[in-house]
Formats: structure tokens, C-alpha cells, sequence
């Protein structure tokens, strides 16, 4: 399967879990969502070890360790911001901060794509940018506030990203595993200084597991997708992921898509096909 493909597939897994974590922290602390979400993960990769082997090394467990602690701290600054934003306007900036940082380091490190690959890269940050405009002002306003976090969180993500590329292709799933022992580590140790519980709230878990499974079934196929392409495209496909996002909360809490979302929508499949055609 192409990394192109397997990019895609990954942006859409990343949207679903991203649009369960939104539900949770609307019904538990955010430091509970993360916490739990990340220890069902780390459970599906054990269990994916035996069937995904790889060489288990401390170069690889040290870029998953790294990455791990990256893309915690994305993760908290995410879920903090959807808790107190606009889902469909959160995520598209994080998505957009998540795919620069990658495109700069895959470029500055020798990635050369094919000048199509090159426009789809363009169009598909600005089919980010628009997938997170048109909103109502009431959305707006409430959006402000998060914008700072929001950044902050896609910076995290996107060193996750450039991080866990860096780890030996013959690693397997093993950096997967170390980066989610140390995000939980993190996480807990965090919530212990600060006091704060990790119980979820009521109703919650199933939504914080389903979260948590999908997260880690969207980190094995970027891990896919990125051995067999550039890092600069794979990421800048990955990050079209608010796409269904949006689509999901239309759906499930009635948000509304405006004209400004629905050609974002459209330029993201547009930008797909020509990284793919690159």
C-alpha cells in the first residue's frame, strides 16, 4: 500500500479519535482523558507487537521516548483547547502548526518532491486554513481564547511527528511503545503534582477508550506511511485530518459547514490527489 494512501487513511483515523477526545474532555478533566486514552493505546500496541515485529533498540526507544513526550504535551494542550473552544476551529489550527514543522525539517534534511507534489503541499495547508474559517461569530469569540494553546499543541504534535521518524525502520512498534510508557508516565506524574484526578467522569470512559484505541491505530499507520515516503508529504496528508473532524461534528452536534469549510473540504481531496500524483 502506497504511503499516500496509508497517510490518508491515517488523517481520517486521526479525526475520528480527535472528535472522541473533544466529546470526553466535555465530560472529564483533561489530564483524565489523556491519561486513560493513552493507557488504552499503549495496551493495543502491546498487543500489536507480536504481529508488527520489529528489532527492539535504545536508539529506537529513545526516538519514541521523545517523541512520546512531545506529542504529550500536544495532546494536553489539544484536549485543553477543545474544552474551552470550537472544535471545528481548534483543530484545523493545530493541524495547520502540526504539518509546517514537519514540511521545514523533512525539506531542510534532503526531502526533494516533484513540483505537483510541491502545489499539493500548498494547497493542502491552505485547505486547513480554510476548513477552520467561515464559523459564527458566537464560535469565533470563543475561539480566540484557545488560539495560543492550539499552536502550542500542533508545535507538539508535529515533533512527534519529526520524532518519531527519526527511529530505524526495523524498529517495528517498539518506538510506538515507548513513546506511550513515557507520555503516561508524564501524564500521571503530572497529575499527581498537581492534585489532579484521573477518573473519568460519568459516561465518559467508553468515549476516552474509544479515543485512546483509534489514536494508536492512526500512530501505527503515519509509522507505515512514513517508511515508505517523505516525511515532508506523509505529515502535510496526516494534518488534513480536521476534515473529519468536521464532518463528524456536523453530524453528531449539528456544527455547522459553511460555503468557506465545504471548498476547504474540497481542496483537501484535491491536494491529496496531487501528492499522490508526485
Amino acid at each position: 500500500m502506497s504511503a499516500v494512501v496509508l497517510a490518508t487513511v491515517c488523517a481520517v483515523v486521526y479525526g475520528t479519535a480527535d472528535f472522541f477526545g473533544g466529546l470526553a474532555t466535555r465530560r472529564s478533566r483533561v489530564l483524565a482523558v489523556v491519561a486513560l486514552s493513552q493507557t488504552a493505546g499503549l495496551a493495543l500496541v502491546a498487543v500489536l507487537l507480536p504481529f508488527l515485529p520489529g528489532i527492539l533498540t535504545a536508539r529506537g526507544a529513545a526516538w519514541g521516548v521523545a517523541a512520546g513526550l512531545s506529542g504529550a504535551a500536544g495532546l494536553v494542550l489539544f484536549y485543553r483547547a477543545l474544552a474551552t473552544g470550537v472544535m471545528s476551529v481548534v483543530a484545523p489550527i493545530t493541524a495547520t502548526a502540526s504539518a509546517v514543522l514537519p514540511v521545514l525539517f523533512g525539506l531542510a534534511t534532503g526531502d526533494r518532491p516533484q513540483p505537483v507534489a510541491l502545489g499539493g503541499v500548498a494547497l493542502a495547508l491552505a485547505a486547513i486554513v480554510l476548513v477552520g474559517r467561515g464559523s459564527s461569530p458566537a464560535a469565533a469569540g470563543r475561539a480566540r481564547g484557545p488560539v495560543l494553546t492550539s499552536l502550542a499543541a500542533g508545535a507538539g504534535f508535529g515533533g512527534f511527528f519529526v520524532l518519531l521518524a527519526q527511529a530505524p525502520d526495523d524498529s517495528g512498534m517498539w518506538p510506538l511503545f515507548g513513546a506511550r510508557l513515557a507520555s503516561i508516565t508524564v501524564v500521571a506524574l503530572l497529575a499527581l503534582g498537581t492534585r489532579r484526578t484521573l477518573r473519568p467522569g460519568p459516561g465518559a470512559l467508553h468515549i476516552i477508550v474509544a479515543a485512546g484505541i483509534l489514536d494508536m491505530v492512526a500512530n501505527v499507520l503515519f509509522m507505515l506511511a512514513q517508511q515508505r515516503g517523505m516525511l515532508s508529504l506523509v505529515a502535510v496528508v496526516v494534518s488534513l485530518y480536521p476534515a473529519s473532524t468536521l464532518l463528524l461534528a456536523r453530524q453528531v452536534l449539528d456544527e455547522r459547514l459553511t460555503a468557506v469549510q465545504m471548498a476547504g473540504i474540497g481542496c483537501t481531496l484535491t491536494a491529496v490527489a496531487l501528492i499522490a500524483a508526485g
